[in-house]
C-alpha cells in the first residue's frame, strides 16, 4: 500500500505538472517559439544553404532537415521522425521557402544525452534509497498497533502473563497501557471466581461427606431401603460433580504443573477398561508401535475413563447399537491419536460444537442418570489441551467419534506447558 501511495502520487503529480504547463504556457510561448523558428529559417537563407544549416546545429542542440527541388539535407537522418515533431506541433516548427523549400527544425542531441548514464541510475537508486527509509520509518510508527495486535491475541487465549510493551508515550502508548489495565483487571476477576469456585467447592465437601455416612448408617429396613439407596445415589452424584467442577478449575488455572512421567498408553488403556463394568462391551485397537510418552498419568486415566464412559452411555448394548463401542490407539505424524467411536444415533451437528461446553448436554441426555452432569467432554478437553495436544468431535454417521492427538515432543525438563498447570489432584472417587 505504501509503494502504490508513492506510484498514485506520483503519477498526479506529474500529470498535475503537466496540465499546468501545457495550458498555461501554451499560448504565451507559442508566438515566442513562432517568432524564434523564423529566425532561423531566415539564418539558413533562400535558397537553403545546408553549410548555414550545419553551423547551425553546431552551435545549438538542434535538428535540421531541408526538402525541395534543389536541396534535400538532413543534419540527423531518422532523428525527427521517430521523435515526431511535425505530428505534434503541426507547422510550428517548419518554415517555406520562395523557392519551393522545406524546412523543418527539431531537438538535437541533449547535453545530458551525450553525458554519462550513471547520473540516471544514481538518481534511480537515491529515490529508491529514500522510498526505503520513508517505508522503514512509517513501519516503526505502526510498530505499536503489532504489539497491541498480538497482546489483544495473548489475552484472548488467556495468557495474561506477557503485558503489551510500552515503546512510546504517544496516544498509541496510552492506548497500551490501557489495554494492559484491562488485561490485569479480567484475570484478577478470573482469579477471584475460579478462588470462589474452589472454596466452595472444598467447603461442600465436609457436609457431603458426613451426609454420605449417616445415609450409610442409617439402619437397614425393608421399608427404607429403596429411599436409602436414592439417596446414596443423589450423594454420589453430587460427589462426582465437586469433584469434576475441581478437577476442571485445577486444569484451567494457569499456575500449575502437570505431574508427567513415562507410560505406556497401551498398558494403561488396559488398566482402564479393566476398571469397567462394562468391559466386554469394548473394542480395542492398539497399535504395537506406540513408544513410551511423558504424560499425567492421573489425568489421562481421567480423560480415558470419561470418553469410555459416554461412548458406553451413548453407544453401547443399552442404546441400541449396532456394535460396541471401538477405541483405536496409533501413530501419527509425529504424535499419538486417541479415538473412541460409538455406533449410537450420533449427535445433532447443531449441538456438536457445544458438546465440550460445561454443563451442556444433548437434548436426548437431559436426565441425570443417561446424560452425567456435562463436565465429562468439557474435562477431556482440558486435559488434552493441557498436554497441547488437541481435541476434536465429529459425527462418524453412524455414531459420535471423539480423537484426541497428544504431541510426542517431550517437554523440556521442569518446563510445564503454557496453557496449563495443575496442582495436586485426587482422584474422582476420593472426597474425603
Amino acid at each position: 500500500m505504501f509503494v502504490l501511495l508513492a506510484l498514485v502520487m506520483t503519477a498526479v503529480f506529474m500529470g498535475g505538472m503537466r496540465s499546468m504547463v501545457s495550458s498555461g504556457w501554451r499560448d504565451a510561448g507559442r508566438p515566442l517559439i513562432a517568432d524564434y523558428v523564423d529566425r532561423l529559417a531566415a539564418e539558413i537563407g533562400t535558397p537553403p544553404d545546408p553549410s548555414r544549416a550545419q553551423a547551425l546545429t553546431q552551435r545549438l542542440p538542434l535538428a535540421v532537415r531541408i526538402e525541395g527541388p534543389v536541396v534535400n539535407w538532413e543534419s540527423h537522418p531518422g532523428r525527427m521522425a521517430g521523435r515526431g515533431f511535425e505530428s505534434r506541433a503541426g507547422d510550428l516548427f517548419s518554415r517555406s521557402t520562395t523557392d519551393g523549400h522545406k524546412i523543418s527544425f527539431g531537438l538535437g542531441s541533449l547535453p545530458w544525452q551525450r553525458g554519462p548514464q550513471g547520473v540516471v541510475w544514481f538518481t534511480l537508486g537515491v529515490l529508491l534509497l529514500l522510498l526505503l527509509v520513508s517505508y522503514g520509518v512509517v513501519r516503526r510508527l505502526l510498530r505499536p498497533l503489532d504489539d497491541i495486535g498480538a497482546g489483544a491475541q495473548r489475552f484472548g487465549r488467556g495468557d495474561f502473563d506477557r503485558p503489551i510493551p510500552i515503546r512510546r508515550n504517544d496516544e498509541l502508548g496510552d492506548l497500551a497501557q490501557r489495554i494492559n489495565t484491562m488485561a490485569r483487571d479480567i484475570q484478577d476477576m478470573l482469579d477471584a471466581k475460579r478462588a470462589l469456585l474452589l472454596a466452595l467447592s472444598h467447603e461442600l465437601r465436609s457436609p457431603l461427606t458426613r451426609a454420605r455416612l449417616n445415609a450409610e448408617l442409617l439402619p437397614a429396613t425393608p421399608e427404607g431401603e429403596t429411599e436409602r439407596a436414592a439417596l446414596l445415589r443423589d450423594l454420589g452424584e453430587m460427589r462426582d460433580l465437586i469433584s469434576d467442577l475441581l478437577e476442571s478449575e485445577r486444569l484451567a488455572s494457569p499456575h500449575a504443573a502437570l505431574s508427567r512421567e513415562h507410560i505406556d498408553l497401551a498398558v494403561l488403556v488396559h488398566d482402564v477398561v479393566a476398571e469397567l463394568p462394562q468391559e466386554d462391551e469394548l473394542e480395542l485397537d492398539l497399535a504395537p508401535d506406540v513408544p513410551l510418552m511423558s504424560l499425567d498419568r492421573t489425568r489421562i486415566r481421567l480423560l480415558l475413563r470419561n470418553l469410555l464412559d459416554n461412548a458406553l452411555r451413548h453407544g453401547g448394548r443399552a442404546a441400541g447399537a449396532l456394535r460396541p463401542p471401538l477405541l483405536s490407539l496409533r501413530r501419527v505424524e509425529g504424535a499419538v491419536e486417541i479415538e473412541v467411536r460409538d455406533f449410537g444415533p450420533g449427535v445433532d451437528e447443531a449441538q456438536l460444537e457445544r458438546l465440550a461446553e460445561p454443563f451442556f448436554r444433548t437434548d436426548s441426555a437431559r436426565q441425570r442418570a443417561t446424560g452425567g452432569v456435562g463436565l465429562g467432554m468439557y474435562l477431556c478437553k482440558l486435559v488434552a489441551l493441557a498436554h497441547g495436544g488437541s481435541f476434536e468431535l465429529r459425527n462418524a454417521k453412524p455414531g459420535l467419534s471423539v480423537r484426541v492427538r497428544l504431541s510426542l515432543a517431550l517437554p523440556p525438563a521442569g518446563d510445564a506447558p503454557d496453557t496449563m498447570r495443575a496442582r495436586a489432584f485426587r482422584p474422582r472417587g476420593d472426597i474425603a
